[in-house]
């Protein structure tokens, strides 16, 4: 079972991160009261079934092909028939039992939808915009959404951020695929959106970015603190 589950207030959207599994991921349920969809569903699908409360699951959204990221996507997607996003090219891992390394995954999970930056992804009446970060991994992306018409039209942009943003830091580049160049370019996109932007990243705590622009963006040169 995860090992806490919050809502989140104030955003243009309704969210409920559980976290969970070894590394403490953060699991997001994103809805509109149209649509739903998780993203990086890690392990523990009936968890997460049962998190639902019901709604009909549409979409995975994977922003990375990570094995801590995707463990549960399989039986997700076996159990309701929801759609899987990734960004083109993307390799998703696996643990090897006996090495305990990541190496391809077996084709178990269906990949039934690409997107490429600059992409809008439409679930219910959400329209996220896709954001191609990589770093990370090659195929990394982070979604971004605004304030739309309807009862969340006040609250604030959102940004899932996958493994590329965190509170106060980055995600690591020294991962197979990974690179400090791209991910500087990276940070460079992300720090042109709105300051009150809430991020929410992968793993550990929520942020937003006007307080990375005052530490992660000023670090790494992209944008004045």
């Amino acid at each position: 079972m995860p090992k806490r589950t919050l809502s989140l207030e104030g955003l243009c959207v309704d969210v409920k991160c559980l976290i969970m599994g070894p590394i403490d991921n953060n699991v997001y349920l994103v809805s509109d009261g149209f649509g739903t969809f998780v993203v990086d569903p890690t392990q523990e699908p009936e968890a997460i079934l049962e998190a639902l409360d019901g709604a009909k699951l549409d979409a995975i959204v994977i922003t990375h092909g990570h094995h801590d990221h995707i463990g549960a996507v399989a039986p997700l997607q076996k159990a309701t028939g929801a759609l899987v996003y990734t960004y083109e090219g993307e390799h998703l891992d696996e643990i090897d039992r006996l090495t305990g390394r990541p190496v391809p995954i077996d084709g178990s999970i269906r990949v039934d939808r690409t997107v490429t930056n600059g992409d809008v992804i439409k679930i219910g009446k959400m329209e996220w915009k896709v954001i191609h970060t990589p770093g990370h991994t090659v195929g990394g992306m982070c979604l971004f959404i605004i304030p739309q018409f309807g009862s969340h039209a006040d609250g604030m942009p959102v940004l899932l951020s996958g493994d590329t943003l965190f509170e106060g830091t980055i995600g690591r580049t020294d991962f197979e695929g990974g690179s400090l160049a791209e991910m500087r370019a990276s940070l460079k996109k992300l720090a042109m959106l709105p300051d009150d932007t809430v991020v929410l990243p992968g793993h550990e705590g929520f942020t937003t970015i006007g307080a990375e622009r005052r530490r992660v963006f000023a670090a790494y040169g992209d944008r004045e603190a």
